[in-house]
């Protein structure tokens, strides 16, 4: 059912920040013990401002861990959002730690980082089914997307609450001519907010690109962040980079206003 919100009016609090912790898994599996700890950094991305925990633990696990998975549910007081591909064993998981959010992400197994959105259409009995799981366990569910209008509306069909918008293609643009990099997200964001769909974004913004993208994209609730934050926080130290991403949100929601 199409919202009855103006879909170019801001949002009424600055987009939230979600710091996926991946890359401290990665950096602790190097050495095989707990070094960094991953419950303690979640703890400290928490009270350092990360509105949102992001985990996407993988078949092979090489990076967060099933066992991470449930382990942070007990210290992740913020929103908890688990993202993945819809495996049966990843389904049982997600069930099992009852996050706020789960994000369904197309990636099979040999796939090193997300990059595209789902074809709902084709794969509309794998979505419908993991989707009702979810809802019937009143966890939130969100689909990674292109800004592809046709399958943004099979998103909605399908009965997901919010989309991510993959943002490689705006990264990577943002660079030479910031204002074509953004105009398909723009779209895409509007389309949502008709929808009835809430609209989420994550890969590859950063702190130079991140402001603008908040800024111009309507109805924007929520990013997630790992990489880039988690190497500025290698210079910057981790509160600081968290500060930093914080703030950026801030100034792209002001600028709406």
């Amino acid at each position: 059912m199409p919202s009855s919100i103006d879909p170019y009016s801001p949002l009424s609090a600055p987009t939230k920040l979600s710091v996926n912790i991946n890359k401290i898994a990665t950096l602790r599996n190097a050495r095989g013990h707990q070094i960094p700890d991953l419950l303690l950094a979640a703890k400290r991305c928490q009270s350092y401002g990360a509105q949102a925990i992001t985990v996407h633990p993988r078949p092979d696990e090489r990076h967060i861990r099933y066992q991470d998975a449930r382990d942070l549910r007990a210290v992740v007081h913020q929103e908890y959002n688990i993202e993945g591909y819809p495996s049966k064993n990843f389904i049982q998981l997600v069930l099992e730690c009852q996050p706020e959010q789960v994000t369904l992400v197309p990636d099979g197994p040999d796939v090193l980082t997300s990059d595209a959105g789902w074809d709902c259409l084709a794969n509309e009995t794998l979505l419908t089914e993991a989707i009702a799981a979810f809802r019937a366990a009143n966890i939130r569910v969100s689909l990674f997307m292109d800004c592809d209008a046709t399958q943004i509306q099979a998103a909605a069909a399908l009965g997901a609450d919010r989309i991510e918008l993959y943002t490689e293609s705006y990264a990577r643009t943002y660079v030479t001519d910031p204002e074509k990099a953004v105009l398909p997200f723009v779209e895409a964001g509007i389309l949502a907010n008709q929808l009835g769909l809430g609209l989420n974004a994550g890969h590859d913004l950063d702190s130079e690109n991140l402001a603008y993208f908040v800024e111009k994209v309507p109805h924007l609730l929520e990013v997630s962040i790992g990489h880039a934050l988690i190497s500025d926080a290698l210079y910057l130290g981790l509160e600081n980079a968290i500060q930093r991403y914080r703030y950026q949100c801030e100034i792209g929601w002001n600028r709406q206003s």
